[in-house]
């Protein structure tokens, strides 16, 4: 093996010994919470196909941003009263619990899949959807405010890539089982069998939950206190004010995101990629719709995620920690509007089934190996108030927002004529890059100031 060979495979994946351990339970608990998460947010979305209906997912994405700040309130609430390795066990705990209970009434006889009439008053389906609508804001969103607030900068450049990884192999694997399950079940053409094979993934996204909590237990256990700071400048802040006694309220999150322009520019970079992926989201279910059979549905999407997962797992592995060496923050985050839009160019020529699948798909890879970890380490030099707070506004709220806005676009856009179609998305998507882009340049010149002179955003 040459020199030159030896010198990249050590800049993946030689970790500083002093963060091997916290890597290690950090990987095993992302693993776990996107196979849990891959699983159930596909579910969602055949749950609601077949009780309530596709024509209903626009309004249901909208709905959704709403019905989730009540969530948000009370999630602000409990930042204040316990701590941040005990807030993720308590969502990941309460999700391990009703996704099982999810799984026992799927089979019920009029309430879950037994009744076969798909109808807006059937209330089951819009349960389902709000709960897991609320999985990455409250599960994934924690998950990330916590590994923020015990990393810095420079571990987050070396370690979030294998992170991330750990976390492809468990959605891939989740997507992947999903898939052969499901389209067996398809073959097997067999109604009673169908709702149960529903079951049985919940019940599986449930234990993937449960097994969260236990390791995050583990985590701080054996892991030295001491490793445990993250960005020393902002732990110093938070230790002062810890002795003061202070005391924020349930909306210091939404007065911290509207107050610093860094933190609303971080709002914006979200905004405009699930702007984006809410309508190509729509238009992938619309060729789920084409499968008659429930299974055959389900494994359609799981085998979309599938892919994406594998994709992603291939990024995360060799692409984001060489780029976020190599490259830097600030250049990774023009990066990625560039890579979508070069995504979405090929759609819109492309313009078939095959082009917006293989379009969703590389968004999702991209969004999720490499988008993620570089969005996520912003947060590393603001406060706790903004690590989690704000944060759980910017991915519940901001984010369902961001959805309800493609979702107008989706009610909007089949009503061009067919010749129109196309160019209406062509000029809306050409809007939203540009300003993702000037967005991301701003944002990241401003995160090189804040290390660069070890300035905590949010004092």
């Amino acid at each position: 093996m040459s020199t030159q060979m030896r010198t990249m495979l050590r800049s993946i994946f030689i970790v500083e010994p002093q963060e091997r351990l916290k890597l290690l339970f950090l990987a095993i608990a992302f693993f776990f919470v996107i196979a849990g998460y891959t699983i159930a947010r596909d579910l969602k979305d055949a749950i609601f196909l077949n009780v309530v209906g596709r024509e209903w997912i626009p309004t249901a994405k909208i709905s959704s941003m709403i019905v989730l700040i009540p969530a948000i309130l009370f999630y602000s609430f409990l930042v204040n009263r316990v701590r941040r390795y005990q807030l993720l066990v308590i969502y990941t705990t309460f999700y391990g619990i009703m996704l099982l209970a999810i799984a026992y009434f799927v089979g019920h006889p009029t309430i879950g899949m037994m009744n076969t009439q798909p109808n807006s008053m059937r209330f089951f389906g819009w349960l389902v959807y709000f709960l897991i609508e609320g999985y990455s804001p409250f599960v994934v969103g924690t998950f990330w405010a916590f590994a923020n607030s015990i990393n810095d900068p420079e571990s987050a450049k070396k370690n979030y890539g294998l992170m991330v990884s750990a976390s492809k192999l468990g959605g891939a694997m989740s997507a992947g089982g999903a898939w052969w399950f499901f389209s067996w079940c398809a073959q097997l053409n067999s109604f009673a069998f169908d709702i149960f094979a529903h079951q049985i993934a919940f019940f599986m996204a449930s234990l993937c939950m449960l097994c969260v909590p236990i390791t995050i237990f583990w985590l701080i256990k054996k892991v030295p206190g001491q490793y445990l700071h993250g960005y020393e400048a902002a732990y110093q802040v938070e230790k002062e004010r810890g002795k003061e006694k202070r005391k924020s309220g349930i909306l210091e999150g939404l007065f911290l995101l509207i107050k610093y322009p860094y933190v609303m520019g971080i709002f914006g970079i979200i905004y405009f990629y699930e702007v984006i992926a809410a309508i190509f989201s729509y238009l992938r279910l619309g060729v789920a719709q084409e499968y008659v059979n429930a299974s055959a549905k389900t494994a359609f999407l799981f085998q979309v995620y599938f892919v994406s997962h594998l994709i992603g797992l291939c990024i995360a592995l060799i692409g984001t920690r060489i780029l976020l060496s190599w490259l830097g923050t600030r250049a990774c985050l023009l990066l990625i509007p560039l890579l979508s839009g070069v995504l979405l160019f090929y759609a819109m020529v492309g313009g078939t089934s095959q082009a917006i699948v293989f379009a969703f798909i590389a968004l999702k890879a991209v969004n999720y190996a490499f988008s993620y970890p570089v969005r996520e380490s912003l947060y590393i030099p603001t406060v706790k108030d903004i690590k989690f707070k704000s944060k759980s506004w910017i991915d519940a709220f901001g984010s369902k927002f961001a959805r309800a806005s493609g979702s107008i676009a989706n009610v909007v856009m089949p009503s061009y004529s067919s010749q129109l179609f196309w160019p209406a998305h062509s000029f809306f998507f050409a809007i939203v890059v540009s300003l993702w882009f000037i967005t991301a340049f701003l944002l990241g010149k401003r995160f090189e100031r804040a290390i660069k002179h070890d300035e905590v955003i949010g004092i």
